[in-house]
């Protein structure tokens, strides 16, 4: 074997053995040193020459980009899991026919999905699930992303948080539960706009708490709302809530106008 491609397989076969330790920090440091590696094979992207060893090094440079993505997720970085994916994805694309397939590809590509979910990017969501096969759109993984969005977007918050207990992966719970927070905090913006106050037990079930104490650490973060002998008041957070003037004038005079040029052109 080409004495590069060893040195590298030893260092990723140490980084995989501090992952599973969950030693985090070594893991950074070797993931860095394999990356500077890699740029030394010229079979990778955007290059893709055809050396002797082509598929051995793509193989295991897809191998490390996905265990990279895990690792992202692990230690709760998404810029990191962004620069990781990128780096990983022409594996799965321009690489496909060079490659046996992985098995880990279509759980990686279920958790960009639930990334771009969380962090409300839903026509990047759209253009990722265009790029894919009829085949990939089947697999557990990615259906399970959509019927997310789905949910999402039909404001079905209840199949949002109770598809916790059914991921199709282990590496989902962190998006998961970034995004049952942000679930949680769209509800609880409309509950404060519609509601005075509410009881324990209604505030539990609007904002889908399995149980007492979770409300109150929910509160917590809250320190506009108040708890006084079993209700929750709303009121400190209208009141502080900065009241914005309506230009009704203003509003009369465009609408007047536009009814004007309207006139005009018909």
């Amino acid at each position: 074997m080409d004495p590069k491609l060893t040195e590298v397989s030893q260092h990723f076969e140490r980084f995989k053995a501090a992952l599973v330790r969950h030693d985090y920090d070594s893991c950074n440091n070797l993931l860095s040193q394999l990356k500077v590696y890699l740029t030394g094979f010229r079979s990778l992207p955007p290059l893709f020459e055809d050396t002797p060893n082509a598929v051995h090094e793509l193989t295991i440079a897809r191998d490390i980009y996905e265990h990279a993505v895990l690792l992202s997720v692990k230690v709760e970085d998404q810029d990191a899991f962004e620069r990781d994916f990128f780096q990983l994805k022409p594996y799965y694309t321009d690489a496909r026919n060079r490659l046996p397939p992985s098995p880990q590809e279509y759980p990686i590509l279920g958790l960009n999905l639930l990334r771009l979910l969380v962090q409300n990017r839903i026509a990047e969501f759209h253009t990722e699930l265009e790029l894919l096969s009829t085949s990939a759109l089947e697999n557990p993984c990615i259906k399970h992303a959509v019927e997310l969005e789905q949910s999402f977007m039909e404001g079905a918050y209840n199949r949002v948080l109770s598809a916790r207990q059914t991921v199709p992966h282990e590496t989902y719970g962190y998006f998961m539960d970034l995004l049952a927070k942000t679930v949680r905090d769209e509800i609880a913006g409309c509950s404060e706009k519609a509601y005075d106050y509410l009881s324990i037990n209604d505030a539990r079930q609007m904002l889908l708490f399995s149980s007492d104490q979770e409300l109150l650490d929910y509160v917590k973060e809250h320190p506009e709302w108040e708890i006084t002998n079993g209700v929750v008041y709303f009121q400190k957070a209208k009141e502080s809530a900065p009241c914005k003037e309506i230009p009704s004038l203003q509003l009369i005079n465009q609408t007047l106008s536009y009814a004007r040029e309207l006139e005009r052109i018909v």
